[in-house]
C-alpha cells in the first residue's frame, strides 16, 4: 500500500526538506567544491555557494568553537524550520492542501529559522557584537529567503501537523 500524500504533513516533509538540503549541500565536500568551481560573480555562482551556507565540518584545522557554531547553526536551522513550520498558521488557516497560503507559510519558516539560527549562534563566537549579529542574521535570512522556496514546494499538499 503506497503511503502518498493522504499521511503526509506539512511540517514534517518541510523538516525533512530542510534536512536533506543541510546534510548534502551543507556537507564539507559539497561546500570544498562550490568554493573551487564556482565564480561569486555569477548569479549561479553565488547561489551554489549560498546552498552550502548552513555548512558543517569535522575540520581538524579549525578551532573547537568554530566547529560547534557552524555544526550548531546547521542543527539549529533544521530545528527552527519544525518548530516555525508549526507555529506559521498560513497551512492551518487554508481551506485547502496546496494552496499559496502553504507554500508562502514553507518558505517564511525558513526564512526566520535561517535568521535565528544566525542570530543566535553569533553569541558563541569567540567576541559577539550587535553588529556582528545583525549581519549573521541577515546572511541567514538571505539564505531563506533564496532557498526557502523549496521548503514552500516541500510543504505543498500536506496536512496541517495534529488532526
Amino acid at each position: 500500500m503506497a503511503l502518498g500524500n493522504r499521511y503526509k504533513t506539512a511540517p514534517g516533509a518541510g523538516t525533512l526538506a530542510a534536512l536533506i538540503l543541510v546534510l548534502i549541500f551543507g556537507s564539507p565536500w559539497y561546500w570544498d567544491w562550490a568554493q573551487d568551481n564556482t565564480d561569486p560573480d555569477t548569479a549561479g555562482g553565488w547561489w551554489l555557494r549560498l546552498l552550502a551556507w548552513p555548512h558543517w565540518r569535522f575540520d581538524s584545522g579549525d578551532s573547537l568553537r568554530e566547529i560547534f557554531v557552524d555544526d550548531l547553526k546547521a542543527i539549529l536551522l533544521i530545528a527552527l524550520t519544525a518548530l516555525f513550520l508549526y507555529l506559521l498558521p498560513g497551512s492551518q488557516l487554508a481551506r485547502a492542501r496546496g494552496t499559496i497560503s502553504q507554500f508562502f507559510a514553507g518558505w517564511a519558516s525558513y526564512i526566520f529559522a535561517g535568521g535565528f539560527a544566525a542570530l543566535l549562534t553569533t553569541l558563541f563566537l569567540a567576541n559577539p557584537s550587535l553588529l556582528g549579529a545583525f549581519r549573521s542574521a541577515g546572511s541567514g535570512a538571505t539564505y531563506g529567503l533564496f532557498v526557502g522556496w523549496i521548503i514552500g514546494l516541500a510543504t505543498l499538499g500536506g496536512r496541517r501537523g495534529t488532526r
